[in-house]
């Protein structure tokens, strides 16, 4: 499913037009991106958590030249934890 597809189920489940869905829904995803580059976690109770998590540096390979050691700095990476309700959902 992608943004539109997700923007059209949004308004037909909730009387909303599509274009007050898709503001809601950009409204969403920023107070989301927002949080997360402040290191604040996003939790929807029986959906999941949106949190950052560190990576560490470490070595890696260059996959054209397998003898080529390459170092790969450390990094944030955004991670979505499902939530129980949400896992029972998928899982039935």
């Amino acid at each position: 499913m992608n943004k539109a597809e997700l923007v059209s189920s949004i308004a037909e489940k909730s009387n909303l037009t599509k274009k007050d869905t898709e503001n809601a829904l950009n409204a969403f995803m920023k107070v989301v991106e927002e949080a997360l580059a402040k290191g604040d976690k996003v939790q929807l109770v029986g959906f999941g958590t949106f949190e950052v998590r560190e990576r560490k540096a470490r070595e890696g390979r260059n996959p054209r030249n397998p003898e080529e050691v390459i170092q790969i700095p450390a990094s944030k990476a955004p991670v979505f934890k499902a939530g129980k309700a949400l896992k029972e959902i998928v899982n039935k």
